[in-house]
């Protein structure tokens, strides 16, 4: 019988650190061994502050190359020969297809987590198809696929790549009430000048574009206004806004970069509203869920995931995809909003995230699977 371990694998340290650490914790207090595996990136070095053990692949998240896809796989069987799990829990699309894939040659049960759908399935084309035939065959043994939202359950569904009964909705990656629970609902509401903070990895399908024409349309009329951009970016990448063109935005005066930052809960605190205009394939994005958690009213798109968070005139405002003219009317519509109102769309926020989106609820959720995996088959 294996001991009780369980490798979690991710495609960074960096997003191990900062989504799964609550996971990661409370998976070592249920009493077992947590092997994190991912790229080392500069996190790596701090996943051993939550208890758990790290390991490196040679993991390229965007890159297409069936060699180096090969390589990840042939890296993955020899580190589970090695550790012997529990169970495999993977997340984003090369652990949770070569991941799985490996767990299944090493007869290893696996949990996955489907978050978004992210470039793969933008547009059909050779990559969507390909992406397809690889769930198929990599998830079609797992003992559970989690999704964050219904949208892409149900096309997995029909496209045959899982089984309903070894399918379910999970409230995407859950929020640390505790965590964004300090941050002050009054402040800075009632404060001047008014700020628009989009917090994201800034990829054009995040709406940064979007984001930055409203902002330059919006500051003629309202120039005291602070347009505000949280988050990575990244060079030689056509899907990421380049560090350059981040500056030459600073130049211009459209936008504050704020830099990265592992601390979002102070920039939401001096944050009058949240933005994220994206038209990514979303799960639930995980900068909303915590927006909420801090009570500040958003503005995102009428688009899957996004919707799952916000609902229209209740905890924030929709807008159209792909739109910046209606975003403009939309940050034009919450800047006109009583500091009142704004304050009872937070609140609301709040209620929304407690009800539907703990992370103790997500955790819940896996170390009760986790207890019954013998049973699964």
């Amino acid at each position: 019988m294996r001991e009780r371990k369980v490798v979690i694998a991710l495609n960074s340290a960096w997003n191990l650190y900062n989504f799964r650490a609550g996971l990661i914790k409370a998976l070592v207090q249920e009493g077992y061994e947590v092997v994190a595996v991912a790229p080392r990136d500069d996190y790596a070095d701090l996943l051993s502050t939550l208890g758990c053990r790290f390991q490196a692949v040679d993991l390229d998240s965007q890159g297409t190359s069936p060699r180096k896809d090969i390589r990840l796989l042939l890296q993955y069987i020899r580190l589970l020969k090695n550790e012997k799990p529990t169970a495999f829990l993977g997340f984003t699309i090369k652990p949770n297809v070569y991941g799985s894939l490996a767990a299944k040659f090493t007869g290893i049960p696996v949990i996955n987590n489907v978050a978004g759908l992210g470039f793969a399935f933008t547009k059909k084309n050779w990559l969507t198809s390909a992406a397809t035939n690889l769930y198929k065959l990599a998830l079609r043994h797992s003992a559970m696929v989690f999704f964050q939202n219904e949208q892409d359950r149900s096309m997995f569904l029909k496209l045959g790549i899982v089984k309903a009964e070894r399918s379910c909705r999970i409230p995407g990656s859950g929020v640390d009430l505790v965590r964004f629970g300090t941050c002050n609902a009054a402040h800075p509401i009632q404060e001047r000048p008014f700020r628009f903070l989009l917090a994201a990895r800034l990829l054009w399908e995040k709406g940064v574009g979007e984001f930055i024409e409203a902002a330059r349309h919006l500051r003629q009329t309202y120039p005291e206004v602070e347009c505000c951009v949280v988050g990575f970016t990244a060079e030689n990448h056509a899907k990421y806004v380049s560090l350059a063109q981040v500056r030459a935005w600073e130049t211009e005066g459209v936008i504050r970069y704020l830099g990265i930052s592992d601390r979002i809960e102070e920039e939401l605190e001096k944050a009058h509203c949240v933005v994220l205009p994206s038209y990514y394939m979303e799960g639930v994005p995980r900068t909303l869920l915590e927006a909420a958690a801090a009570r500040r009213p958003i503005i995102t798109t009428d688009w899957i995931g996004c919707r799952e968070v916000v609902t229209d005139q209740i905890n924030g405002l929709l807008c159209r995809p792909r739109d910046a003219g209606h975003l403009v009317e939309k940050m034009t519509e919450m800047l006109r909003l009583t500091p009142e109102r704004r304050m009872e769309m937070g609140e609301q926020g709040r209620l929304k995230v407690e009800r539907e989106f703990s992370e103790e609820t997500v955790i819940g959720m896996y170390t009760a699977l986790l207890r019954h995996l013998p049973s699964i088959p």
